[in-house]
Formats: structure tokens, sequence, C-alpha cells
């Protein structure tokens, strides 16, 4: 039963105090896990619930099973050229960003009539994002293969929460939902490392170092300009450093002409030598694309090829144009309107295949007759209205799903789906969400979990077989938009009960 009114407030005026919440702050601010301010010189601690959610612990083991099965399925996806080509074909004819994504592929990898070798290995790291819905359980949302961040905010959501329990482990207690409940390992940072790491040390030791160049492994980070979530990525790569791995930032402006080939095909980066690993935090948005001072008649050609460029060299790369297209909200359409027997097409079994299935919540393509029962017979709360956008504001939901629908015209269709809405637990106790150093008292929090997997060249290159840790994302339940950056999310961990 949840805590009434009353009781919610003796909680807050007994144990909740200014000293306590900067403290909390400070440590997030000392361990980086922080957003840059628009001054560019300033940081803000990222929101955060000052206790970890509750999981049951079979529920928790059970995602941690399926989710690497779920990669494997998307990471042959995503080099199935013919497939990827012929069955989202008339997605990127509605999606003009997802058009240029699909002639980019073709450019790569060639037709199904003329193929082409593409040179890079990839490396998928790839967080899937569930909700364990009150009556369905846990269900996918979507899968994150290009720019999956806040992995290590994950680990260190739950170091916080650990630090919350030693120091102050009264006011943990009043504030966790359970306090026999055990904190679940999170080594999400130093799993990718370590994934990132390997995939360096076999592209550099199965291609070499190119002659007069320094041995030292390189990792090159595409990333966007100006941008404020920069210290996620230096946490990655100060653990990067760790390894023996250096870490190089440019965005695609710079690489345009920063690129060249080296002997044995090998991408060399101005100034700096052969790359090993390519990892985009960009490319997701066609603003990664533009640059105003090209002047160009035909939008994006020019750093949309470089990407292409990167692809035609040995080098590992996250994410590869097929790992884009393969976690598309239409291919995760295309994948759940599968039978387990169809699945199995990739090499899956027919026991990983069922279970899968089992996770992958309902999904429908829009077109004149799905509309029609939608407006006529559906429960408008059920469902969820989605585009291809990656990050935050791109769904519809309830009444407002019916007006978009009206206002898309039919050759917009095959860019959206519905999807299944789901209604995860709310929290048997109330929390508090602290946000640019203010408290507020949630008494219907809800989460979703994003768990991180690290495959290279088809294979899981993690010690738990390809799982890498997790993000944990919560917000009010009346909230609709629940990211970190763009919503009303706070990050949060997970304690573990039987």
């Amino acid at each position: 039963m949840k805590t009434s009114i009353l009781e919610k407030q003796c909680v807050e005026e007994q144990y909740l105090n200014t000293q306590t919440v900067d403290e909390v702050c400070e440590w997030q601010i000392m361990h980086g896990v922080a957003i840059k301010n628009s001054d560019g010189t300033t940081a803000r601690h990222c929101p955060f619930s000052i206790a970890p959610m509750t999981m049951k612990r079979r529920v928790f083991e059970h995602l941690k099973t399926v989710t690497p099965m779920l990669t494997n399925l998307i990471s042959k996806v995503s080099e199935d050229m013919p497939f990827l080509q012929s069955s989202l074909s008339r997605m990127a004819n509605a999606d003009p960003f997802f058009g240029r994504l699909m002639k980019m592929h073709a450019q790569i990898h060639g037709t199904e009539a003329a193929p082409k070798t593409a040179l890079r290995k990839p490396l998928l790291l790839m967080r899937t994002d569930f909700m364990d819905d009150r009556q369905q359980g846990a269900k996918v949302i979507e899968f994150n293969g290009i720019a999956a961040g806040m992995g290590p905010f994950g680990q260190r959501a739950n170091e916080m929460h650990d630090y919350m329990r030693r120091q102050w482990p009264e006011i943990y207690r009043d504030w966790v939902e359970s306090p026999a409940a055990i904190p679940a390992d999170n080594a999400c940072l130093e799993q990718l490392a370590h994934g990132i790491a390997t995939a360096a040390q076999d592209i550099r030791a199965t291609y070499g170092t190119p002659t007069g160049q320094q041995e030292q492994r390189t990792f090159l980070m595409v990333v966007q300009k100006h941008e404020d979530n920069v210290y996620d990525q230096h946490l990655l790569e100060v653990a990067l450093q760790q390894r023996g791995v250096r870490t190089v930032r440019r965005t695609f402006d710079q690489l345009s002409s920063q690129l060249s080939t080296g002997e044995n095909q090998r991408l060399i980066l101005k100034d700096i030598g052969a790359v090993d690993v390519v990892y985009l935090r960009a490319g997701y948005q066609y603003s990664d694309y533009f640059t105003p001072e090209l002047r160009e008649a035909n939008c994006c050609h020019t750093l949309s090829q470089t990407r292409v460029f990167i692809e035609q060299h040995n080098v590992a790369v996250n994410a590869t144009v097929g790992q884009q297209l393969a976690t598309s909200k239409t291919m995760q359409m295309i994948l759940t309107m599968m039978t387990a027997q169809e699945l199995m097409h990739w090499g899956l079994s027919e026991e990983d295949a069922t279970l899968v299935k089992s996770v992958l919540a309902d999904m429908l393509p829009i077109h004149a007759e799905a509309i029609a029962w939608f407006n006529r017979d559906a429960e408008k709360r059920e469902w969820v209205l989605k585009n291809q956008g990656e990050g935050g504001g791109h769904c519809v939901f309830g009444d407002d799903i019916s007006a978009k629908l009206a206002a898309l015209k039919s050759e917009d269709y095959d860019a959206w789906a519905l999807m299944q809405r789901l209604y995860p637990h709310e929290r048997e106790r109330p929390t508090i969400a602290v946000r640019n150093g203010e408290q507020t008292l949630v008494d219907d929090l809800v989460s979703e979990i994003g768990l991180f997997t690290a495959y290279f060249d088809g294979k899981p290159v993690t010690d738990f077989e390809g799982y890498a840790g997790y993000l944990v994302r919560s917000k009010p339940a009346k909230e609709n938009e629940g990211g970190i950056h763009s919503g009303k999310g706070i990050l949060d961990s997970i304690t573990l009960i039987d």
C-alpha cells in the first residue's frame, strides 16, 4: 500500500535537508554525472532519484538472458543487405532521412544484383529499452543501435545510490522501496570500454600499424557541434585510456577534410594516424550532416559521404549504416510481426526465437484500413504513434493520435507505426526527484530499463555473453517524455528482491 500524504509530508520534513541534497549533487559533479551548460564553461548535475527502484530478480535475470538474443538477431539482420534493402524500401520512400541512409547503404554494400564487400567490421553497442508492463510483463520499447549513450551514467547512478546507502543509511532506508533488496551490479562503463578495446586490438592485430605511425590504438568518436552531453563521453574516454586506447573527438564537418586511406586500406586521421574504432555519437538526424559553409545543392551530401568513406576501410564501426537501419522503428515492427519460425532464418534456435517474440510489444503499420480501425474500434490510450525519430519528442499519445493520423498524407504512412503502449508498475513508495538542485516529491514514479550489449563482428565481447550493464530512467507516470536530456526523466538504479 502506498504511503499516505500525511506520512509523506512527515518523512519529507524529517529526512530531507538542503545539505544532503547539495552533497549528492556535488558527488554527481565530482564523478562526471553532468550536462554542460549553455555558457560552455560550467555544468549542472543530471537529475536523479534519491533512492533506487525495486525489481523482481527473476524479471531482471530474464532481461539479461533475452537481451543478448535480441542483439544477436539485430547483428545478423544488420548484415543481411538484401533483406534490409527490400523490407525498408517503402519506409525509405516515406522518410527522406532514411531514404538517404538507404542510398548510403547501397553505396557501401551494392545491390542484391551487384553486391559489394564492405571492409569495415561491425561493432554493435546497443541499448535495448524495456518497460515492465503491469499486465504483460517486460516488453521492448525500442532498439538503440546508434549513439546509444549514457551507459557510464547508468553505472554512476548505481554507485551514487551505494554512496547514499553508506553515507546516510537512515535516509536511504526511508526512501528505498524495499530496504531488504540487494543492489543490482552495474559495470556498464567498464564493459563498454572492454568491448571497444577488444575491437581496437583485433583491428590492430589483423591489419597492423601503418609504417612510421605509433602503436597506440585509436578510438574516433564522431560527435555533434556544441554538444552539451559530453561528460558521459569523457567518462568512456578515461576508461579507454586506462586500457591503452586513445580517444579523439571530431564532427563530421571536421572529418570531411581530415580522413584519408593508408596502407592496407587503413583509415587515417590527419595528425593522428590510423584509426582502429569509429563510434558515432552523431549521425541519427539530418542536422549532423549539414554545414551551411558547403552551400550544397544536394543537402548533406558531403558529410554523409564521409560516413560512407569510413565504412570502406579496415576499421571497426558503431554504428554501421546497416545497424542504424536494423534498429529503426519500422524494422522493429517487421520483426515483431514475424513468427518465431521466421526469426529462425537468422540462426536463432526455436527456443531463443520464442523467447525473443515474448518480449516484443505489438506494432502495426499505418495504412487506410488501420486508420479506420483505430478511429472506430481502438482503445486510444492503449497505443502510441511513432515515427523514425531518435531521442525524445517523436511520439504521439492517446486522443492526439487520431488528429495526427488525419493530418498525414498517404505517402507519409510508411514512416509511422502504431505500438502497444506500456504501463509499468508504479513504485509502492514515493521518492524524491532532484533536478537543478531542487527536490520534488514523486508518488507515481515509473521506470524504463535499458540493457546494453556489445557485439563485435557478430560475436559477444563482454564477460557476460554480450550483456554490458544497464541504464534506468524514471519519470512520473503522467509524463510522456522520459528522457534525461530531453524529457522529464531522472537517473535511477535497480535493487533486486526474490
